[in-house]
């Protein structure tokens, strides 16, 4: 009894997060244009893809606070007014996509400000955004999983394994070099509070910023034979390593791109290859390069782990403290979860921002 009165109160409050937030807010007209620019990133492939199996329904039209800025329409993409989100595409985490955008939206005082960046290795993806959001801005970069499939390792579990989950390497060089920042957020969350306050995190001199977790065990991110090495480990000397969920980070895409991070990612996953030095996935990497020169943010803006371990996604609670984004990472997806009848408590918190419906 004692934790279905915690799982009330917790949902009560949340539940006035969410009715309290800004609404109802509007968009100019859809934007949905695919990037002509950096061949080797945005050709894409020709394909016969199936007709779609699933649907999903139109999400209301929200409109502007009345403080917000006048967009300016003429710069498009490049306009300083935009908060720029990328999030990653593909069929089978599209359902947490529609979801978090849908989340972003009815949260965001000025949605018109919102500009959705969305990262995809399949064909046929735009149509079902736009049925969704027909005024949503945005605009999609195909990304060739050929790129990264040779500097890819086994992992703990196959899901990890995704080349679209190393889309974030490249993000400087997709997008267009008058994007200076972005959010970038993976696809199994909702955000319940307004995105432009993320958006204004202070990164100093900083590359990327994000909620660290200095009370983990940072050891179990890489192997004995990684902390038995010196050319490895020493990679750690002169920083406080701590370890910081990639699904969501704010990034300096111009500091980004005056160091090449993206080649010294690559150069780390190269060593991988040969001497196996982590196993799980495309975190490791980005803790090898920035663990320790991460700007701090609040643990509000990631409430991670709601999907349990990476093995068996059993049910967690949330961390103490308020809550601005709910984040299932591990096996356990809501949407899964909900549909086999099994939900955990804080999947009905992911429910309402669902806009699945089969097709007919």
């Amino acid at each position: 009894m004692l934790w279905i009165m915690r799982f009330s109160g917790l949902f009560s409050a949340l539940l006035a997060i969410i009715v309290l937030s800004p609404s109802l807010q509007s968009f100019p007209p859809a934007e949905a244009i695919r990037s002509s620019h950096l061949d080797a990133y945005l050709r894409f492939p020709t394909s016969d893809t199936p007709p779609h199996r699933f649907s999903f329904r139109r999400a209301p039209v929200f409109r502007n606070a009345a403080d917000c800025a006048a967009a300016d329409v003429d710069s498009g993409v490049c306009s300083p007014s935009l908060v720029h989100v990328a999030i990653t595409l593909d069929f089978e985490y599209l359902r947490g996509s529609i979801a978090a955008v849908h989340s972003i939206l009815q949260h965001s005082s000025c949605p018109e400000s919102v500009f959705f960046h969305f990262l995809v290795s399949e064909t046929d993806l735009e149509s079902l955004v736009r049925s969704s959001f027909p005024e949503l801005k945005f605009k999609v970069y195909y990304f060739d999983p050929e790129i990264v499939r040779s500097m890819i390792s086994t992992s703990v579990r196959q899901a990890l394994e995704q080349p679209l989950n190393y889309a974030r390497n490249y993000l400087a060089g997709m997008l267009e070099p008058c994007v200076r920042r972005v959010i970038y957020l993976d696809s199994d969350l909702i955000v319940v509070d307004d995105i432009a306050k993320l958006w204004k995190t202070n990164l100093e001199s900083k590359t990327i910023g994000a909620p660290e977790y200095c009370h983990a065990n940072f050891t179990k991110y890489f192997t004995p034979a990684f902390w038995s090495d010196e050319r490895f480990s020493g990679a750690f000397r002169g920083r406080s390593p701590c370890y910081f969920n990639t699904g969501v980070m704010v990034m300096d895409l111009e500091r980004w791109r005056s160091v090449g991070y993206t080649e010294v990612i690559e150069k780390w996953m190269e060593i991988q290859k040969s001497d196996r030095i982590y196993e799980l996935g495309s975190l490791p990497p980005f803790l090898l390069v920035f663990a320790g020169e991460v700007a701090p943010i609040e643990h509000r803006w990631n409430q991670h782990g709601l999907g349990g371990d990476n093995v068996r996604g059993s049910c967690r609670d949330l961390h103490p403290g308020p809550v601005s984004l709910l984040h299932w990472s591990g096996s356990g997806k809501p949407w899964f979860r909900l549909d086999s009848r099994k939900p955990c408590p804080l999947d009905t918190l992911w429910a309402p921002y669902d806009l699945y419906g089969h097709s007919r």
